[in-house]
């Protein structure tokens, strides 16, 4: 039988690969998977209710959301991300990834080109060659920072759109305001959309802030920005987030979610109501036991300076390091799980195939198991690395 010569090009995901490592080494501590320690406030699972005393609920509902969920979703980026709906419209998703596929069906024709930044996230470059488009990577800086200048030489006359991902999704940078507005700038004036990926927008640390190009004056035609519930709310498995996408982007969008998806689950959009009227501070109260791991991840790696670098990472909870020994990085993987019970998921997945390097996740960590498993991890650096 015929397989699509355009799917065999996409990567395979990692996830499952390294977890099926994991399964068959039983004790191993995951530094792998991005997804946060905790689940969702009681105000979301008690939405439930309100989502079951109306028959009407196991109805399809608008391709867009429920009118609740839309109206505090309104509310909370005008508040939070200073983004107001004077030119852009608002798509509930099932999960940013949709929100990100969504997009680039929406704005591009087969052999058009996206700029995303290297490394990038995975299933961002897999995205876009569904599509049948062509991920341009631009490398950032030495620590991670977005490169405005060697975007701007990138673009051609296929680009359609630049995404930056802030806070960051291998590297946990957090992207500096000016860049951000530059980059949105350089999309402006090509012609071009620049698509802000902000699913880590409540995980920064130290003096790091979070900035939303969409709330740049005159953004709203040429502005996507992604959010998620998944990350900050605990909410990875309910699949909801959103866009906000210009007015004229609403009908394609809506074309492409109708055909996929109909609409979000009317069940995780009524908990998503709940988890939103909790609020920030729900978040900001997770987030203590986080910043408290990312400490001891930071402190406990500083002793091996010599095997690793790792650039600043002040938001999200990853760090991309680097390991300054030449090794391949699924082979190392393999033998921090299988020999030292950690693991970490390789770079060459992020696009990063040059040298060695490994993605730490501490989200999904209790202070409980964060020290073990780091310790587990420069124990297995040390040995491997001096083999």
């Amino acid at each position: 039988m015929y397989d699509s010569l355009r799917m065999q090009s996409v990567q395979s995901p990692i996830i499952p690969v390294v977890g099926e490592l994991i399964r068959n080494n039983p004790g191993t501590i995951s530094l792998g998977q991005g997804v946060a320690y905790y689940g969702p406030p009681p105000q979301a699972v008690e939405a439930i209710e309100t989502f079951l005393a109306d028959p009407e609920n196991h109805k399809y509902k608008l391709v867009q959301g429920i009118p609740e969920l839309l109206e505090s979703i309104e509310q909370k980026i005008d508040k939070e991300n200073g983004i107001s709906l004077n030119g852009s419209r608002i798509i509930v998703t099932a999960g940013a990834n949709m929100g990100f596929v969504n997009a680039v069906l929406a704005i591009t024709d087969p052999g058009d080109e996206i700029i995303i930044q290297l490394p990038y996230y995975f299933n961002h470059e897999m995205a876009i060659v569904i599509a049948d488009c062509k991920a341009v990577c631009v490398p950032t800086d030495d620590n991670y920072q977005l490169q405005p200048e060697a975007i701007a030489e990138a673009i051609t006359d296929r680009t359609r759109a630049v995404v930056t991902i802030s806070p960051n999704n291998p590297t946990g940078a957090v992207y500096r305001e000016p860049d951000l507005r530059q980059v949105n700038e350089i999309c402006r004036s090509e012609g071009i959309y620049h698509i802000s990926d902000e699913a880590y927008e409540y995980f920064t640390y130290d003096d790091a802030r979070h900035f939303s190009p969409g709330s740049i004056d005159g953004a709203d035609e040429h502005t996507i920005s992604l959010f998620s519930l998944s990350k900050a709310y605990g909410f990875a498995s309910w699949r909801i987030g959103w866009m906000v996408i210009p007015e004229h982007l609403f009908m394609p969008v809506r074309k492409i979610q109708d055909t996929i998806l109909i609409c979000p689950p009317v069940i995780s959009q009524w908990a998503a109501v709940g988890a939103m009227n909790a609020g920030r501070s729900y978040c900001r109260q997770k987030l203590e036991m986080t910043t408290e791991i990312r400490r001891i991840c930071l402190d406990v790696l500083s002793g091996i300076a010599d095997l690793v670098n790792v650039p600043p990472a002040n938001g999200a909870f990853y760090l991309l390091l680097r390991v300054r020994k030449q090794s391949d990085p699924m082979e190392l993987v393999r033998q921090l799980i299988e020999r030292h019970k950690v693991a970490v998921i390789p770079g060459m997945t992020f696009g990063m195939q040059d040298k060695c390097y490994l993605r730490v996740a501490y989200g999904a960590l209790h202070k409980d198991t964060a020290a073990e498993g780091i310790g587990r991890l420069i124990e297995g650096l040390k040995q491997i690395c001096s083999e």
